[in-house]
């Protein structure tokens, strides 16, 4: 039997709901648990699928309402408009649908429909920081992407309105307090969202096994991760209806959102730094400088990157260097571009995009520690390796 194609529930240690149909369980869940009001949180796009108008289809009994004002890289005015609608709709809790953006923006409407001042008072490492200390609704999740994991993650990232930095609200309050993971969702992303998406999904694989922090246990999830995204994710681009390759990453997704509670790395530095500027999709952003950012780890970490070629299905003789042009391959075939200059990003920016990725606080966790001199320099290798070539 394909274990793909069936529903499986288990909790890591949020409780999930995995496979085929599993997103029509959801309104017996609400209900089992006395819930009646659920504002659903959602982007546009998804809104406008006939998939949301089944979903919503699906919560008979239950009195939802819609919240689709979600946009790409999420900002706190987007959080202040859907706690204004859950307490004009008297919801008594949340589901989160979407990708990344719209599961976080749900995490952050469920913290601030109860507790007191402004979002960013509630900042990760803010030293004045307000406590989390009143009780959040429940809330449950449906990933439409196989990408962030942001469904079983502690964390949301909002960025600020005005400077479009992004801000990171962590607690273990935010987990949802259940997940609806069904592959079926993701079955019509376009192939450049899947692409995008999936490179995310890969990144947070990798650069939780190469951060420097002892987690044995995330170590062995994100080497899993890694090992079923390698192998899903071309067949997704490419093969877009197959639905076991969808369910392995959608999997592949959620190891890795669990794996990087260990820490990431310079990598989402560079990314974070890319969304900011350029404002772009945080997964592609990730898939643009991956192999650049990598490459300044290969000293650090050799039997890791060894292991990670062995597991993507290199030969045993797989090194760092192995694994860093299996991943600029990969990148070709699912059609992300080598490097920020092919996507449109000036190298006038360099000196902006060095001080947002040094500033940004992913790389503390980096096996190899990097200066605001090695970032500038890996930010020039990125533009040069990557410039358009001539016709």
């Amino acid at each position: 039997m394909n274990e793909m194609m069936t529903v499986h529930t288990f909790s890591f240690p949020t409780l999930i709901h995995f496979g085929p149909g599993a997103r029509l369980r959801m309104g017996e869940h609400l209900k089992a648990h006395g819930l009646r009001r659920p504002l659903v949180v959602t982007d546009s796009g998804v809104a406008a699928l006939p998939l949301f108008a089944e979903v919503l289809a699906s919560l008979g009994g239950l009195e939802a309402a819609p919240f689709s004002g979600v946009g790409g890289n999420p900002v706190a005015s987007q959080v202040r408009a859907g706690v204004e609608a859950f307490r004009a709709h008297g919801a008594d809790s949340l589901i989160g649908m979407g990708g990344g953006a719209a599961l976080d923006v749900a995490k952050a409407v469920a913290l601030m429909a109860r507790h007191p001042g402004e979002l960013f008072d509630y900042e990760d490492g803010r030293p004045d920081a307000r406590p989390f200390d009143q009780p959040v609704p429940y809330w449950v999740a449906v990933p439409t992407t196989a990408g962030t994991g942001s469904e079983v993650g502690r964390s949301a990232v909002i960025s600020d309105d005005r400077t479009r930095v992004k801000k990171i609200i962590f607690s273990p309050q935010l987990l949802a307090r259940a997940v609806f993971a069904d592959p079926e969702v993701t079955v019509g992303l376009p192939k450049q969202v899947t692409a995008a998406t999936g490179m995310d999904a890969l990144t947070h694989c990798i650069e939780a096994y190469l951060a420097r922090d002892y987690h044995p246990i995330c170590d062995g999830i994100a080497v899993e991760g890694l090992r079923l995204a390698a192998r899903a994710l071309p067949r997704c681009v490419e093969t877009p209806r197959d639905l076991e390759a969808r369910g392995a990453m959608l999997m592949a997704s959620m190891m890795g959102a669990i794996a990087f509670q260990k820490g990431l790395g310079l990598v989402h530095s560079f990314a974070h730094a890319l969304s900011t500027v350029a404002d772009l999709h945080h997964g592609f952003a990730n898939g643009l400088m991956i192999e650049h950012a990598l490459r300044f780890n290969l000293e650090a970490a050799p039997d890791r990157f060894r292991i990670m070629a062995q597991t993507v299905g290199l030969d045993e003789d797989g090194d760092g260097e192995a694994f860093l042009g299996w991943l600029s391959d990969l990148k070709r075939r699912i059609g992300i571009p080598r490097g920020p200059a092919e996507a449109g990003v000036k190298p006038a920016e360099l000196d902006r995009l060095t001080e947002l990725a040094f500033a940004d606080t992913c790389h503390l966790n980096n096996p190899r520690p990097c200066t605001v001199e090695d970032f500038r320099r890996l930010w020039g290798e990125a533009f040069r390796a990557a410039a358009p070539r001539s016709p």
